[in-house]
């Protein structure tokens, strides 16, 4: 295909079709070659924290199986893999003493990528904080954040030679709310107050990773961060649900772009956070200058629209409405549009240089059928009509260079166990034996032609 086509297709040369990862979710091989505990080892271990009591103990079994699975990709014809590094697995006790095991792990891992012509996307945090690191405070203490830029700069010494892409953080905003308030997610509180401190620590730690990136990598580095984003509305025009969703929305995600754009928390949401219990000296002289320390690309994480109503009678926190309409298995609208109205307004509002979709996909309950093969027309579409989204964000002006498919694989979905299917390739989880299901195969199409294959809405 030559690039008068490939530009035909709506998605610019050199754009990336990938899929994403995260190392709880896939490796498995919990305690093996010095890894340390994470809290998700400790989380998923405590009893009626995870649905039907699973745990990633096995997960996809990558840590064993990598080869295969970067085989598999690149017959998927994937140009780039956003995977996460387990932080025990490198630093067991969070900071201090390499375990080289699980660097080595992960040298291999990227070595392995690029002999395949694949690129690696290297996230640090995608939630596994060192449990060591947890029993002195977790992110509510400062100094996870200086334990965080020594990650950074281990694995920029080992891989900066050969990874070009970091990402410093995974979805801060559902670490603070899901992991510290709600309790679904490990380290498991219900402790509202701890947005604020969690948040900004976890932010402080991004500005401390990106320069310790640069610091260390022997050449120049593409460093961004990953947010969770999506379209927030309220269900009604009452000025209670109004003023819910937008301090919902705030919460969720304005805080983070405002803080790494603008070097400012927005007034109002400062104001509720320490209403709740946070407290604002926190925020130490220079703290707001390190967290926009300028990145070179902004990554979104988008799924659905957020449907907002103020909290009824004693609930004190904004309730998600379900709107009718097709659902995924996690009760989540399909909501296309949305990905390309808030591709288009994050452009607009923050102008990131380069974006790109590091998370998009959908949980439906697939199974194999009696030929062996995974028909899933539902993820299919979902994918397709996500895909038309981000092409007319680009057609807009978004500088968007790449997109990543959550998940390359069925994996382990946090608190709620095996039972949600994300993958493009279908995990026999009894046997570990992979099968690619027809969106993988629609993926692979949409890859080898640069969306060419897409067609029209």
């Amino acid at each position: 295909m030559n690039g008068q086509q490939r530009m035909a297709s709506g998605f610019p040369e050199g754009f990336l079709w990938g899929t994403a990862t995260a190392a709880y979710q896939i490796e498995g091989a919990h305690t093996e070659d010095g890894k340390g505990e994470s809290i998700w080892d400790r989380f998923t271990h405590t009893p009626g924290t995870i649905e039907r009591g699973e745990t990633g103990d096995v997960a996809a079994d990558h840590y064993h199986r990598w080869q295969d699975d970067l085989d598999l990709m690149s017959r998927l014809n994937l140009n780039a893999y956003r995977f996460s590094v387990a932080w025990p697995r490198i630093l067991p006790d969070g900071y201090g003493r390499v375990n080289e095991a699980g660097l080595d792990f992960y040298s291999r891992l990227v070595d392995g990528m690029l002999a395949r012509g694949i690129e690696p996307f290297l996230t640090l945090y995608h939630w596994d904080l060192p449990q060591a690191l947890q029993d002195r405070g977790g992110w509510a203490n400062r100094d996870t954040a200086k334990a965080f830029a020594d990650l950074a700069a281990t694995a920029a010494r080992r891989l900066g030679d050969r990874v070009s892409h970091w990402i410093t953080l995974n979805e801060p905003g559902v670490a603070s709310v899901l992991g510290h308030v709600t309790g679904e997610h490990a380290p498991g509180a219900h402790e509202p107050g701890l947005i604020l401190p969690v948040s900004h620590h976890l932010l402080v730690s991004h500005g401390m990773a990106t320069q310790a990136i640069r610091a260390e990598s022997p050449r120049p580095m593409s460093v961004g961060i990953t947010l969770n984003t999506g379209v927030v509305e309220p269900a009604s025009d009452r000025e209670d649900d109004v003023v819910a969703a937008r301090l919902f929305e705030g919460v969720w995600q304005s805080m983070f772009l405002e803080a790494l754009y603008r070097k400012a928390y927005p007034d109002e949401i400062l104001t509720v956070l320490q209403m709740i219990g946070g407290s604002a000296d926190v925020i130490l002289p220079g703290d707001m200058e390190l967290i926009a320390t300028p990145t070179d690309f902004l990554g979104v994480n988008y799924y659905t629209r957020m449907i907002i109503r103020a909290g009824a009678g004693s609930t004190p926190l904004p309730e998600i409405v379900t709107p009718g309409g097709p659902l995924t298995e996690m009760g989540w609208e399909v909501y296309p549009q949305g990905l390309r109205d808030l591709l288009i307004r994050v452009s607009a509002t923050y102008k990131p240089g380069v974006m790109y979709v590091t998370e998009n996909g959908a949980a439906y309950p697939d199974m194999l059928n009696e030929r062996g093969e995974v028909a899933d027309p539902d993820r299919l579409r979902y994918l397709e009509r996500h895909f038309l989204a981000a092409r007319e964000a680009i057609q807009a002006g978004v500088p968007l260079k790449g997109y990543f498919v959550w998940s390359f694989m069925d994996n382990f979905e946090w608190a709620k166990g095996y039972r949600p299917r994300f993958g493009v390739v279908y995990t026999d989880f009894p046997t570990q034996r992979r099968i690619v299901k027809e969106s993988g195969r629609f993926l692979a199409e949409i890859a080898a032609t640069n969306g060419a294959a897409l067609g029209e809405e």
